[in-house]
């Protein structure tokens, strides 16, 4: 029997290319190969790409370029680039960079295991196809290894938004959702190997419209409920959200559907109805904070999530400050912020930018803003009772660490919590970026 290959794969970006790069070492298991933590040590390097941050492509490249030591070392080494600048670059990586021996999209990656086979031969393999067959049942027949507490389940892949700034319909592809039973067998499945959490994942995971056994279309609303009934599964999440697909039904299933924690990420980009326009977002500011007050009366206890980009061409500083003003209104719990960078063939790399001082200037300040909302979220925990799902040990001698319904860091010491367990635990302290609680004996 021959020895067991390594598999050594680097994840950037989102949650989506966590799951997609889970779903690659076990399409790669079947071709004998397990993962190694260590890329000295293997004997194949998959670099799994996002394609939304700054000079993302050039941070490959230059991430390649330090492989060139280990590759001379050992020349039988496969090195493949997989994920959105895999689709975006296609065959100009394998150009620049030489030692690369394969290129695979993310709509593609179930024929991992024919590119390698091809690699061995001597050839290079390259597929950035938007195949029709689904990738998904293609690596349906998984091994049943134990998984931790929280696992990510892609529901709904591509976009057809087209925002100006984004590439994700280039790279991704059109929307895509996938049927009701196979993500109901994969979570079934996720809950017997140990999982008590599941985050549903889409670029627009709220246009789910995946097709039900009976063949109707079914909303994510209906797809929530349907997982609630899996008995095992204690927690639902879902991430990323559009304005525009945030459904009634989907509103009422954070007020009545226990199981569906009270977070909510749901990206505005900027409060300016003129920067809304010109980014192509088909929301304005009103319409997005009409939503958040549907979204309260359901559920008021939800935190917020969010994401702006700062700086988009055009933005002018009054316009920011409707950015300001719209965030001063919502009151985050959490938000990720950006400075805008332009991404070639998006409509908006063509416009002109904004000075890059005062963009900086800007994201510091709406930064400075949304920490201190986020301080006062974390400080009015003090005192309340929450469930903790445990996840791991801490740094310190028995601390246990979890999170909370409301996607809180929690630390606690001094309970007997095992990994798994969901347990009360009241908020003592508020940290920097998370909380301390003590346990709360039943």
């Amino acid at each position: 029997m021959a020895d067991t290959k390594k598999l050594y794969i680097k994840t950037y970006g989102c949650q989506m290319n966590v799951y997609d790069s889970e779903r690659m070492a076990e399409a790669m298991g079947g071709a004998g190969y397990e993962t190694t933590d260590s890329a000295d040590d293997a004997d194949m390097i998959l670099l799994n790409t996002c394609h939304i941050r700054e000079k993302a492509a050039e941070k490959v490249y230059s991430e390649l370029g330090r492989f060139k030591g280990l590759k001379a070392e050992k020349p039988d080494l496969k090195i493949g680039v997989a994920g959105c600048v895999a689709q975006a670059e296609g065959e100009e990586i394998m150009r620049r960079q030489p030692l690369v021996d394969l290129v695979v999209g993310p709509q593609a990656y179930h024929r991992l295991p024919e590119m390698e086979a091809k690699t061995q031969e001597g050839a290079k393999a390259l597929d950035t196809d938007f195949p029709e067959e689904d990738k998904f049942e293609k690596l349906k027949h998984r091994p049943k290894a134990k998984r931790g507490p929280t696992a990510f389940l892609t529901v709904q892949e591509g976009c057809d938004k087209f925002c100006a700034f984004c590439v994700v319909p280039y790279t991704r592809g059109a929307e895509v959702s996938r049927p009701v039973d196979r993500i109901l067998t994969e979570a079934r499945d996720l809950v017997e190997r140990g999982v008590r959490e599941i985050t549903l994942l889409g670029q627009n995971v709220n246009a789910y419209h995946g097709a039900s056994t009976s063949g109707d279309s079914r909303s994510l609303a209906q797809l929530i409920w349907e997982l609630d009934k899996v008995d095992g599964l204690e927690r639902i999440r879902f991430t990323t959200s559009h304005p525009n697909d945030m459904s009634d039904d989907l509103i009422d299933a954070h007020g009545t559907c226990d199981k569906l924690m009270p977070y909510l990420h749901l990206p505005v980009q900027s409060g300016s109805d003129k920067i809304l326009k010109r980014m192509n977002r088909s929301h304005d500011r009103d319409s997005y904070l009409r939503l958040i007050e549907r979204i309260r009366a359901a559920r008021p206890d939800i935190l917020l999530s969010g994401d702006f980009i700062v700086g988009f061409p055009e933005e002018t500083e009054a316009d920011f400050q409707d950015t300001m003003d719209l965030i001063e209104e919502v009151k985050y719990g959490q938000a990720f912020s950006f400075k805008y960078s332009s991404r070639p063939g998006t409509p908006a790399a063509e416009r002109a930018l904004v000075d890059d001082a005062e963009a900086t200037d800007r994201l510091y300040r709406l930064q400075a803003l949304i920490t201190q909302q986020q301080r006062a979220i974390q400080d009015s925990m003090v005192g309340r009772e929450v469930r903790v799902l445990f996840e791991k040990p801490g740094r310190l001698p028995g601390q246990m660490v979890g999170k909370s319904e409301y996607l809180h860091a929690v630390h606690v010491t001094g309970s007997d919590a095992q990994i798994g367990d969901l347990k009360k635990v009241r908020i003592a302290e508020s940290g920097t970026n998370s909380l301390a609680g003590v346990p709360i004996r039943d």
